[in-house]
């Protein structure tokens, strides 16, 4: 065990690199929420009434982005070009490979969160956090739930280059229908009954009642079943589906 955590920290801290080494990912993934809540920051500026919806949406959409879209598109990108393959062929474990992979993603959820915190003291006026336990909760939740289910949605998708229009088919409806850019009760019932069935808005509620509201976790343990069942089906899905080699003959 001391020696796969060992080489799970090196090939952690490899993965760190390339990550930042490929501009198009590290701004889709990384800057992309973040240039967002810059925008939406600036134009709903002075009303403090969409700025508490704002700023905890774009922490869900940051999650959202550097688990589920970041690990649907890199375990096709790693499969399809038969990385993962020759990875399982070498002496480095399997888990202290794939533990490295989705702690990249995790550590991307986590800074993305702590610059939205900062963000949402320093320049939109929502102070800290009202609750930090659920914040780290919530968090936690939120980032084992939609890496689950990244992982699990990248064996759907055929190969890579569909891996772009695939992930987006879910990423973009489910941001707009979630509350990330507007108070989810001016929605149409339709769209707030379909939003109420996926996990991304009850991480965003959790997040806000940690950054805004202050609504403690027991007002939201509705929220972290829903969280709890889609993290089940997600795990349980992407261990079942999981291949090593590609699809293509």
């Amino acid at each position: 065990m001391p020696e796969s955590a060992t080489l799970a920290w090196h090939q952690y801290r490899l993965e760190r690199k390339m990550f930042w080494r490929n501009p198009a990912a590290a701004f889709f993934n990384f800057f992309l929420p973040l240039l967002f809540l810059a925008l939406f920051g600036a134009i709903f500026s002075g009303n403090q009434k969409d700025l508490d919806v704002i700023v905890p949406g774009i922490a869900g959409l940051a999650v959202m982005a550097t688990t589920f879209s970041a690990l649907a598109m890199n375990i096709t990108f790693l499969r399809e070009q038969g990385v993962l393959k020759r990875m399982r062929g070498t002496p480095l474990p399997t888990g202290s490979y794939l533990a490295a992979v989705g702690g990249n993603a995790v550590t991307n959820a986590f800074l993305q969160i702590a610059i939205v915190v900062v963000a949402g003291r320093v320049f939109f006026h929502i102070g800290w956090p009202k609750d930090w336990l659920e914040l780290v909760l919530f968090t936690v939740a939120g980032v084992a739930c939609l890496a689950s289910l990244g992982v699990a949605y990248s064996h759907v998708i055929p190969n890579f280059d569909a891996a772009a229009a695939y992930q987006n088919i879910v990423f973009l409806p489910t941001i707009f229908i979630s509350s990330v850019f507007y108070d989810a009760s001016n929605a149409p019932q339709f769209l707030r009954d379909i939003a109420q069935a996926l996990p991304l808005v009850h991480i965003i509620d959790g997040l806000k009642g940690a950054l805004v509201t202050g609504r403690g976790i027991g007002d939201n343990l509705s929220a972290l079943a829903i969280i709890a069942i889609w993290s089940a089906f997600g795990i349980f899905f992407a261990i079942r589906g999981f291949s090593w080699e590609s699809r293509r003959a």
